[in-house]
């Protein structure tokens, strides 16, 4: 079994019933399903075969819905991109991925054309139409580029209706997720379709989610999080999805309360934004009954102050791209507790072990580390990365945890370096490997410091050879190579960066002055 053929499944019990809503409109599952079939069916007339790798470059959206279902229902691996990323970023993955086909929004159609000499194995562009705005004036003239090609819309309105589905093993890669690596290059997680079924199903026995349940999908869906609780989940099970296309605390209070939402997940800056938002009342969210939080920990305050005003329960959870991403959620059938990520859902183990792999004894800290049929097959084409965070079956997380006498467990510490902006990670290496390549930097150090609204901002600490550099053409610097949440907020300079007798940056020493800073 796959997601894509349960789509199928729960097609067959509730055709009629909505699938999603989008912009007022409502389409039934017997509808979406067929819409999935006629895309698989042309994506093999093209030439997408079982293995081939398919990028989507889309925001919430049902292009997004039947792209995904559609590459999965044809054999085809599906590589989800934040149509946000840079082109070198964009450019790196699709050329590490292996990418055959990319659906992507016709707004990056002049990227396409630009990066053609440095994807040659690049063969399908299947665009999908937006809007008319005056921002959208391009001609494609590189005829290499036209021959490639097609319109999702024409996919779907002609060609071939005749689908004949690949032999699929629960085996076989279904998704690669690329996450951001300390290494400064992202790395692709690979998950086979035992690991997307099993996560998304599992998630919504843990969830009861069920047919009468209308789940918010506001969070990106080329997010792993979104991908699975608020995507693949409900339309397991006949819950009908309500795709919001962009964040905004009005309009998701706007929409729970016109389709009597029962489910919304976000992350803690999604939250934060909603409490501070002064149209927002309690009888616009009262048909909810489970608000789900996770991307990044929710500090207790914010929790607490949200569900006194809106009388909902915010049940957090925890997860990795890695895990697909599912290994911990607050239990519904006992009390929540406030600061905990939860408990093993069902499944999935979770301990916490020392250095030695060993499980230490309740309350102590040590490394989270997870195991069950969510687990990703590997990292792609990065065996000693795989060999490092898969061990006996486990995952190693990276993440400092402890767990209580009742199973809770508790994130201590994130991984070392990594920052969390608005719920997206962004890890310090990255970032300064851009600024390294500056010719008038010679050293760079980038590390997380509190923000009321993101939660967190990145700081990048300078040392230049030129003294009249500045910090705001360095944080344009940044705007032309890195995603806009990646992007310094804060540039400082210094003589030079702390280190120990080897040489290495101290990165405690600016974390002490930075917690120093705060305090004051």
């Amino acid at each position: 079994m796959n997601v894509s053929s349960r789509l199928s499944e729960t097609a067959g019990q509730y055709g009629e019933k909505p699938a999603y809503y989008f912009e007022g409109q409502a389409v039934s599952y017997r509808q979406l399903d067929g819409m999935v079939s006629q895309f698989a069916a042309n994506l093999q007339v093209m030439g997408i075969e079982k293995g081939d790798h398919v990028a989507l470059l889309l925001g919430n959206s049902p292009y997004f819905v039947i792209g995904m279902y559609g590459a999965l229902r044809a054999g085809a691996t599906v590589i989800p991109v934040n149509p946000i990323y840079t082109p070198a970023e964009i450019g790196y993955i699709l050329s590490n991925g292996d990418v055959k086909g990319v659906i992507a929004l016709d707004l990056l159609l002049p990227m396409f054309e630009q990066m053609d000499a440095q994807l040659p194995g690049l063969e399908h562009i299947i665009f999908c139409e937006t809007p008319p705005s005056e921002n959208k004036q391009f001609n494609i003239e590189d005829a290499s580029i036209r021959t490639k090609m097609k319109s999702f819309t024409s996919l779907l309105s002609a060609g071939s209706s005749i689908f004949s589905p690949p032999k699929l093993d629960e085996e076989d890669l279904a998704v690669i997720l690329y996450t951001s690596g300390t290494t400064g290059k992202p790395k692709g997680a690979m998950l086979t379709h035992k690991n997307i079924y099993s996560n998304a199903s599992d998630v919504a026995a843990y969830l009861k989610m069920n047919d009468q349940d209308k789940v918010v999908a506001t969070l990106p869906m080329f997010h792993v999080f979104c991908l699975t609780v608020s995507l693949n989940a409900p339309l397991m099970n006949g819950a009908s999805l309500i795709i919001v296309p962009r964040f905004s605390p009005k309009e998701v209070f706007r929409l729970i309360k016109e389709y009597q939402a029962t489910v919304f997940a976000g992350v803690p800056t999604m939250y934060n934004f909603m409490l501070q938002y002064e149209n927002g009342l309690q009888e616009d969210v009262e048909s909810l009954r489970l608000c789900i939080s996770g991307g990044a920990s929710m500090p207790v305050a914010l929790l607490k102050g949200f569900e006194q005003k809106f009388k909902v329960v915010i049940s957090e959870g925890y997860g990795l791209s890695e895990a697909s991403p599912v290994t911990c959620f607050n239990p519904l059938d006992r009390p929540r507790k406030a600061g905990s990520i939860g408990m093993n859902i069902l499944n999935v183990e979770n301990k916490v072990v020392n250095e030695l792999g060993e499980e230490v004894p309740p309350n102590q800290v040590g490394e989270l580390i997870a195991k069950g049929p969510n687990i990703m097959r590997g990292y792609y084409k990065m065996p000693e990365e795989t060999a490092h965070t898969i061990r006996d079956g486990w995952l190693y997380t990276g993440d400092l945890a402890r767990m209580d006498e009742e199973g809770y467990f508790y994130i201590v510490d994130r991984k070392k370096d990594m920052i969390i902006v608005g719920g997206y990670n962004v890890y310090p290496r990255e970032v300064e490997e851009v600024y390294y390549n500056h010719p008038e930097i010679t050293e760079a150090a980038v590390l997380g410091i509190p923000d009321p609204e993101q939660g967190e901002a990145v700081l990048c600490y300078i040392v230049t050879t030129n003294p009249n550099l500045t910090a705001e053409s360095l944080i344009e610097y940044g705007k032309g190579q890195l995603a806009k949440y990646k992007v310094p907020s804060v540039i400082e300079f210094l003589d030079e960066l702390p280190k120990n007798t080897t040489g290495k940056i101290l990165r405690r020493a600016l974390k002490e002055q930075v917690a120093e800073r705060s305090r004051l």
